[in-house]
């Protein structure tokens, strides 16, 4: 019998694209990638973990910042390559930026345009090591 893990096509490089929505709003959060490691330690614990390309290594979401992912629901696309996550997102903060989204750029006339409050200074948030 198949793992729910052998019926996702993964990229080149052992990954897949996560688009992750607030389960109340329903608001895009933001777009992160995950493995298979990343994706059964999500399904198993309750909590969303990516895989952070730019560190090459596993991430739980919040373990910086405190602002993490309750998984509410998992969904898998129809063609088996890209991930939905429903979260409740603890601290309504999920970018980096210290916003609530990572999509707070609006394009307009040709331009992108800031669309969304700082909620908290990202230097108070981030331990700068």
């Amino acid at each position: 019998m198949s793992s729910f893990i052998d019926q996702i096509k993964w990229n080149q490089d052992g990954l897949l694209p996560v688009v992750t929505v607030d389960a109340t709003s329903r608001r895009v959060l933001m777009q992160a990638w995950v493995n298979s490691e990343a994706l059964e330690i999500t399904v198993s614990g309750g909590s969303a973990v990516y895989w952070s390309r730019s560190r090459g290594k596993l991430w739980k979401k919040g373990e910086q910042s405190g602002n993490t992912q309750r998984i509410v629901d998992v969904y898998l696309d129809c063609d088996n390559d890209s991930l939905l996550y429903e979260v409740e997102q603890k601290g309504g903060i999920a970018c980096h930026t210290g916003r609530e989204s990572c999509f707070y750029q609006k394009y307009k006339d040709g331009k992108w345009l800031v669309n969304g409050p700082v909620l908290k200074d990202p230097s108070s948030i981030y331990d700068k090591q």
